[in-house]
C-alpha cells in the first residue's frame, strides 16, 4: 500500500514513515519518531519520540510521546513505545519516560476517548482503557485487563492480568490477577471469571485460582503465610501467577471489604 501523507501534515526530516503509512490533516510527526507500516493517523494528532509498531489505528488528536507531567523533568531524552494494532481514539495522551528510558504499551489495545497512559508507566497486550480512565506515572497493567470508565490509577500501582477495574474506581493499591474491583480506594468483589472462561481457562485452572482467592483473604491467614501455605501447593502455573504478584508488591494488596462480599460471588 502507498504512503499517504496530507499536504498539511508536518513531517520532521528525521521521521521514519514505513510504506502503507496514512497521516491526516494538521498532523505533527516531530523528531526522533518511528511510524510502522499501515498505521492511520487521523487528524490533529502530535507524536514526538516515540516508536509506533505495525497497523496502529490513531483517530485524530491523539497526543503520543508527550513530555511527563512532572516537575522533576528537565527535558532529558526519554521515548515512548507501542507494538502493534492498538486502537487509540479521540484525544488520548500517551507520555514518554521521566525517570526511566520509556513507557511501553504493547499489542492489540484500545485506549477510548480521553484515556492517559501518564510517564514510566509498563502496559501488556489486549489491555482495554474506557473513555475518561487515567494511569498515573509507573503505573503496570497486565494483559487483558479493563480499566473501566472514569477509573484512575494511582502512581506506581499494579494492575494485574486478566483483571478489572470497575467504572469510577480509584486504585491505590496492587489488584491481583483475575479479580473485578471496585470503589473508592478500589478492592477486590469477584473473581473475573467471564474473563477467564473467555480466554480459555479449563475448570481445573479455575478451580486452582478459586483457591488461591479464599486461602489468601477468607482463611483468617496473614497474607504471608498465607503465600506461604500456598506455596506447598501443587498449584497451576495461572494460580501460581497469583502469589509471585503478591510477593513482589511494594504498594501492599488491596483487600475485600467484607468476608461473605466477595465468597458468594466467587461461588457463582
Amino acid at each position: 500500500m502507498p504512503t499517504k501523507i496530507h499536504p498539511t501534515a508536518i513531517i520532521d526530516p528525521k521521521a521514519q514513515i514505513d510504506e502503507g503509512v496514512e497521516i491526516g490533516p494538521y498532523t505533527v510527526i516531530g523528531e526522533d519518531v518511528q511510524i510502522g507500516a499501515g498505521t492511520k493517523i487521523g487528524p490533529h494528532c502530535i507524536f514526538e519520540f516515540c516508536t509506533v509498531g505495525k497497523d496502529n489505528w490513531f483517530t485524530g488528536a491523539a497526543y503520543v510521546g508527550m513530555p511527563p507531567q512532572d516537575w522533576s523533568y528537565k527535558g532529558e531524552h526519554k521515548r515512548f513505545i507501542m507494538g502493534d494494532k492498538n486502537v487509540i481514539r479521540e484525544n488520548v495522551t500517551l507520555h514518554r519516560g521521566a525517570h526511566t528510558d520509556i513507557t511501553t504499551m504493547g499489542s492489540g489495545c484500545m485506549l477510548m476517548a480521553n484515556s492517559h497512559i501518564g510517564h514510566d508507566c509498563r502496559v501488556g497486550d489486549n489491555v482495554v482503557m474506557v473513555n475518561c480512565s487515567a494511569a498515573a506515572g509507573h503505573v503496570e497493567i497486565g494483559d487483558r485487563a479493563i480499566i473501566s470508565g472514569l477509573a484512575g490509577i494511582h502512581q506506581f500501582t499494579r494492575i494485574g492480568k486478566f483483571s478489572m477495574i470497575s467504572g469510577g474506581g480509584m486504585a491505590n493499591q496492587d489488584i491481583i490477577p483475575y479479580v473485578t474491583a471496585q470503589g473508592d480506594r478500589a478492592r477486590p468483589v469477584a473473581l473475573n471469571l467471564v474473563g477467564m472462561k473467555r480466554n480459555g481457562y479449563t475448570r481445573e485452572q479455575i478451580k486452582a485460582v478459586k483457591h488461591v482467592f479464599k486461602t489468601l483473604f477468607f482463611r483468617g491467614l496473614l497474607l504471608k503465610d498465607a503465600v506461604a501455605k500456598l506455596r506447598a501447593d501443587n498449584l497451576p502455573p495461572e494460580a501460581a501467577l497469583i502469589l509471585d504478584f503478591v510477593e513482589s508488591s511494594k504498594r501492599g494488596i488491596a483487600r475485600p471489604r467484607r468476608k461473605g462480599e466477595l465468597e458468594t460471588a466467587s461461588n457463582d
